[in-house]
């Protein structure tokens, strides 16, 4: 199945009927997409009560897409609100025990800063994340070069598919070594992901400071053509692989959701199962 969706329901206009209230987005956003991912987990662990209330607004079928806690990707600043990391380890899982009790949790992406470079220190830190998450499927999302450069590519996706990391691919500039190719090679049987971040090459080159970083790295539309080209990969990558999910990130311009039902109709898909819309006054 592919499953096609958004980087978060907060920030989508175009989805919502004016004047809807910030609590009621996901349910109608969950009208639309079958799948979302759950950014907010990356800047805090989310009490057990908010994703209990974010499952019982999607419907049964609705898959979420964790993004890791930054203190389990070292994106960190300063101290974090653990004693230990055993305990952010524990607290993640706990937190998340109730999507994978619903039948809900799709995986945990763990995405890794610029600086996270391919050497053996990092190599193994990855074995010990992977080692915690259990059984929890995990996605692996690499932003330095190095993990694909000729040296490093082969024993890069070797080591994805031995440790069961599901590969994350990505669409991003290519702006140095702060950024990845497109690597159209699945690592697990029965997932992979797919994240369209746009094509800024400024935006994404501009300093990671000042409030308007995000708005502008991530400011991009995809045209036609770039979507029935991803069309085309989609189909040649579901032959390798069970299950796609496929995240739109370039949602500075509100294009993200646009670009996501453009795409959903290039491959004819018709999703069975989704909320019911709400509608609006006329």
């Amino acid at each position: 199945m592919i499953y096609i969706g958004l980087t978060g329901w907060g920030d989508h206009d175009s989805l919502y009927p004016p004047g809807l209230a910030a609590k009621d987005k996901l349910s109608e956003y969950a009208a639309h997409f079958p799948t979302v991912e759950v950014d907010s987990y990356f800047y805090a662990i989310q009490p057990r009560a908010n994703v209990e209330k974010w499952i019982r607004e999607t419907p049964p079928s609705f898959q979420f897409i964790v993004k890791a806690y930054q203190g389990m990707t070292g994106h960190e600043r300063g101290p974090i609100p653990y004693e230990s990391k055993e305990e952010m380890v524990a607290a993640f899982l706990e937190s998340i025990a109730p999507f994978q009790e619903a039948g809900k949790l799709a995986m945990v992406l763990f995405q890794f800063p610029p600086w996270f470079d391919c050497r053996r220190e990092h190599v193994a830190y990855l074995r010990s994340v992977k080692a915690r998450m259990g059984e929890v499927p995990a996605a692996l999302e690499f932003r330095h070069q190095s993990w694909f450069s000729p040296r490093f590519r082969a024993k890069t996706l070797r080591f994805m598919e031995e440790e069961g990391w599901i590969h994350s691919i990505c669409d991003e500039p290519q702006a140095g070594e702060g950024s990845v190719p497109i690597v159209l090679h699945p690592t697990h049987r029965e997932k992979t992901l797919i994240r369209l971040h746009g094509r800024n090459v400024h935006g994404w080159n501009k300093a990671t400071a000042g409030e308007n970083w995000r708005a502008v790295r991530y400011l991009y539309r995809y045209n036609e053509r770039e979507l029935r080209e991803w069309a085309d990969r989609i189909r040649a990558l579901a032959a390798k692989t069970d299950h796609i999910y496929v995240l739109f990130n370039n949602n500075s311009g509100g294009d993200a959701a646009d670009n996501a039902k453009q795409l959903i109709e290039l491959l004819g898909l018709e999703y069975n199962g989704l909320a019911p819309r709400q509608l609006g006054l006329f």
